[in-house]
């Protein structure tokens, strides 16, 4: 169907309004959680600077780290609603080579307000940085908590298909009938999908980007239609987005003026379904099936490399080594 090329953009709200269907707020996350009403958030899901020194940030003693992250989680649990839940999104802090786990560091200041962890999530991807003194980081972490034992929870709507939807009973009164839920399987707490590179259909400015899935499963999962979703550290907008393409309320704050416009474009494009995504369970893409000649072997026999690997380590084995 064509598209109206003077469609009226969508109203997005820059302050937060019990009535607005889409909120973006630029500035500090404090100034922003400041405007809102105890209570009347459904779900904050976000992924806060890792204290790395991005472009967006300003890296400082991981201590004013953590009390700064103290503020801001504090602000979050006030509005929270009682059957409410946070997931926070976060990787490594890394200084002098050495890495030091977020999410364990993080985990007190949550557990102080009495929140529960329901689920520590592991979200492997692909690609990334390539370390030459360590093994190269391929996950983060989203730590989920709720605000109470009657928290709001429903996989159905993200459940990923069976692995093996064929298999049946064996035994038992229900032998002969298919064991697997027709409508998908629990997807686990190791999540499997992209990061956002260069050739994502979702890239954008922002160099630590969430991808719309990952929010997605949180959204769908962890919210009803018309509950509000917040994410005090917006970046280009992908949680609101992803909050009113599921018919939610978005609301969010961001202080870099560029991510701003950016989330702004994407958040209109969304209110009017036109935001280009990842659909949800696409497969992960595998370039030896797509006949790319990048996977091609160019430097020697395949038979000739695990030998080779062999005779590496065994050259460089120091005297007197004993493997048993």
């Amino acid at each position: 169907m064509r598209r109206d090329s003077h469609q009226v953009k969508p109203e997005i709200h820059t302050t937060y309004e019990a009535d607005a269907r889409a909120v973006i707020y630029k500035g500090a996350c404090e100034d922003f959680l400041a405007t809102v009403p105890s209570g009347v958030i459904q779900l904050i899901a976000t992924s806060p600077p890792y204290n790395l020194g991005k472009a967006y940030e300003k890296r400082v003693h991981l201590d004013q780290y953590l009390s700064w992250q103290d503020e801001v989680i504090s602000e979050c649990v006030r509005v929270l609603a009682p059957s409410g839940s946070i997931c926070w999104q976060v990787g490594n802090f890394v200084t002098n080579g050495e890495v030091i786990p977020l999410d364990v560091v993080l985990y007190p200041l949550f557990v102080k307000h009495g929140l529960k962890l329901r689920n520590r999530i592991i979200w492997h991807f692909e690609h990334g940085l390539h370390c030459s003194k360590r093994l190269s980081g391929r996950y983060e972490t989203i730590l989920w908590f709720t605000k109470s034992d009657d928290y709001k929870f429903e996989l159905d709507p993200i459940r990923v298909p069976q692995k093996y939807p064929g298999k049946r009973h064996f035994k038992g009164p229900k032998a002969g009938q298919l064991s697997g839920n027709p409508l998908g399987k629990n997807p686990g707490d190791v999540w499997v999908f992209p990061n956002v590179k260069n050739n994502h259909v979702e890239k954008t400015i922002h160099p630590c980007q969430f991808p719309v899935e990952l929010v997605d499963r949180l959204v769908l999962s962890l919210t009803e239609k018309d509950d509000w979703v917040l994410d005090p550290f917006l970046g280009v907008g992908t949680t609101v987005a992803s909050a009113v393409l599921r018919g939610r309320r978005g609301c969010g704050s961001e202080k870099m003026s560029d991510y701003v416009a950016v989330a702004y474009e994407r958040v209109q494009k969304a209110l009017l379904g036109q935001l280009p995504i990842r659909e949800m369970n696409t497969p992960v893409y595998d370039p030896a099936k797509a006949g790319k000649s990048l996977t091609t072997v160019n430097w020697g026999e395949v038979q000739q490399d695990s030998w080779n690997q062999i005779r590496l380590v065994e050259e460089n084995r120091p005297e007197g080594w004993d493997s048993k």
